[in-house]
């Protein structure tokens, strides 16, 4: 027994003696997380959410006052260009276009009468002119017989009356021409009055019946059949029938944070996805960048708020899809992922490596050269971007801070334009450590694998 517990004492003692060689060993080490500067392709992309619109719709208004009489589609419906949408009482406008185009029948038989009566004042106009000719020559004649003495004086006087009538049967024919003329000239702009009447009154009657004014889908029916409607103010109860959508072309309109708006430009690619439809995403590029700011709280343009709140703003931007899918509807909940710029092959290293630090240099067994401090009024050296490189020196691990110059950043990486090489591996973490990480520290790569997540019962 005794024999046993000295064994147990010795074999104590060796682990103890172990375990403080290897602590002596690790004090003043660091031990950080690493990684390695590669090179991949990398892409910037910028987020926003929004609901699914079609380019173009419209609100089918009532252009009539009246009784709903025939609505002929449905919520959801598709229809035609110049499909019969919806019809109102038009008894009254069909009355009105009936008289009218009687009044017109009338006024042109009025014309017709006119213009026999123009034509009756010209044959009279020729007659008095074939009288006024023959009693010129009687007048002329009774002229010299009456010189020569041979003619009596009465007769005399009668051939010169009747020659003065005739100028005035003439003068009075012409005259009834001018008027025949006017009257005519009145039937006639009557009758083009009373068909300008008669197009208002067809246009009113044509007004009872909405057409679709494009291919679409119904999205909006607010009225029933028997229901009332009038001409009224877009959007105000009872002006409006339905909303129709051209489904030809979708775009998603979603709102972008004001921080990432100023990366995204007409033309760029964007994923587009719905909550209603989960594993699809959906092609499309952007065709509109919002130049007004919306406040995300109440969605309204900065320019037309009138409080002065500092608050986050978002912009739109609109996604036009390139190949539209039956199943979209307006209004679904999306989400767009915007890629702002892509580069290949080139260098990037983790955006968690990145810190701010004041380089310093290193003597030959690597450790850091106390920085003198700096004189009265001398400029300080400020931080600059960059990352702990790992380099061993004297066979000990140590990091080297390293300045570098970045380039676009994607959702893991950033690029790298200057600064490192392909294969050099630099700090990535633990954060804690790595912003207390100075030049010159021993280091100690952390192997250690993360314990797997338990499943929540």
């Amino acid at each position: 027994m005794k024999k046993v517990l000295i064994i147990a004492l010795v074999v104590l003692l060796a682990a103890g003696g172990v375990f403080a060689m290897i602590y002596q060993a690790q004090s003043g080490y660091t031990k950080v997380l690493t990684g390695k500067v590669v090179r991949q392709e990398l892409e910037t992309v910028v987020s926003g959410t929004g609901q699914i619109k079609p380019k173009t719709y419209v609100n089918v208004g009532a252009t009539s006052f009246g009784r709903i009489t025939h609505l002929d589609v449905k919520e959801g419906e598709h229809v035609t260009k110049g499909q019969i949408l919806a019809t109102v009482e038009n008894v009254q406008p069909e009355a009105n276009v009936d008289a009218q185009k009687a009044m017109i029948s009338s006024s042109q038989t009025d014309v017709a009468s006119f213009v026999a009566a123009e034509a009756t004042a010209r044959a009279n106009v020729e007659h008095a002119k074939a009288d006024l000719e023959q009693k010129r020559l009687d007048w002329a004649r009774a002229q010299g017989l009456y010189k020569d003495g041979i003619m009596a004086k009465q007769d005399y006087d009668a051939k010169k009356a009747a020659y003065d009538l005739a100028v005035a049967t003439l003068d009075q024919s012409n005259a009834a021409v001018l008027q025949a003329k006017a009257q005519t000239e009145s039937a006639k702009a009557k009758v083009v009055n009373n068909q300008a009447t008669l197009r208002s009154d067809i246009d009113a009657l044509d007004k009872t019946v909405s057409t679709a004014p494009f291919d679409g889908i119904v999205t909006n029916l607010p009225v029933r059949e028997g229901e009332t409607v009038v001409v009224g103010i877009q959007n105000a109860e009872g002006s409006t029938l339905m909303t129709l959508a051209d489904m030809s072309v979708i775009t998603a309109e979603v709102k972008v944070d004001e921080t990432d708006i100023v990366n995204v430009q007409l033309g760029q690619p964007a994923d587009v996805s719905v909550d209603a439809l989960p594993g699809r995403v959906f092609k499309g590029h952007v065709t509109l960048v919002g130049d007004q700011a919306i406040l995300r709280s109440t969605g309204i343009a900065t320019s037309q708020s009138t409080t002065g709140t500092e608050e986050a703003k978002d912009f739109k931007v609109v996604v036009t899809l390139d190949s539209p899918d039956p199943e979209l509807r307006p209004g679904l909940s999306t989400t767009a992922k915007i890629t702002t710029a892509r580069k290949a092959n080139v260098l990037t290293l983790p955006i968690q490596a990145l810190t701010n630090s004041v380089p310093q240099k290193l003597d030959a067994n690597g450790k850091a050269i106390p920085t003198p401090d700096p004189a009265p009024g001398a400029k300080v050296t400020p931080p600059v971007q960059g990352v702990f490189q790992v380099k061993t020196i004297n066979g000990k691990l140590r990091a080297v801070f390293v300045p570098v110059s970045t380039g676009i950043t994607g959702a893991t990486d950033i690029e790298v334009l200057s600064g490192l090489t392909e294969g050099e591996e630099i700090v990535t973490g633990p954060f804690k450590t790595l912003r207390a990480l100075k030049s010159g520290q021993l280091l100690k790569r952390d192997d250690a694998k993360p314990t797997p997540a338990v499943p929540v019962t």
